[in-house]
Formats: structure tokens, C-alpha cells, sequence
């Protein structure tokens, strides 16, 4: 994680956001008293968007917990196609 001042950030622009893109870098560029932008790559937004949707429901946790279960132990789950 990287963090920086506002002017620095204005003064090094195309750093930074080389470093938020091609390094996957979370910046964090302060604003003053406990204020502050933080600043991911696209492909780490949508990714956390994903993980947002797959938690949205109470039925997806317990689906993506069940199967992470089931990698942990080896075990493979079997899905059952209904007629």
C-alpha cells in the first residue's frame, strides 16, 4: 500500500497511478485531517465487486463456504441436476 499528500500526488500523477495499474498498488492519497481518497487499479475494483456480489445473500456465502470447505478437504462436490 502506498499512501501520499495530495500535492505529491498532483506533482507525480502518472507514477502513482503506473504503480496502481501495473503493480496492483493501493494508494492512498491523504487529504487532511482524517480525510483521504484511496486509489485501485480497474481490474482490483471489479474484483472486489465480484467478491461484493458472490457475499450479497445469505444463500451465496454459505454456496461459496461449502465449496471452499470441499477444496480444503479434497473432497469434490457433486451437483445434482433436477428433471
Amino acid at each position: 500500500m502506498l499512501t501520499t499528500t495530495l500535492s505529491d500526488f498532483r506533482k507525480d500523477i502518472k507514477s502513482y497511478l503506473d504503480k496502481v495499474t501495473q503493480s496492483f498498488e493501493t494508494l492512498i492519497i491523504n487529504r487532511g485531517k482524517d480525510t483521504g481518497v484511496v486509489v485501485i487499479s480497474l481490474e482490483e475494483y471489479n474484483a472486489l465487486k465480484s467478491t461484493q456480489h458472490e457475499l450479497s445473500s445469505r444463500l451465496n456465502q454459505q454456496r461459496l463456504d461449502k465449496s471452499i470447505e470441499s477444496l480444503k478437504s479434497g473432497k469434490k462436490l457433486v451437483k445434482k441436476l433436477v428433471d
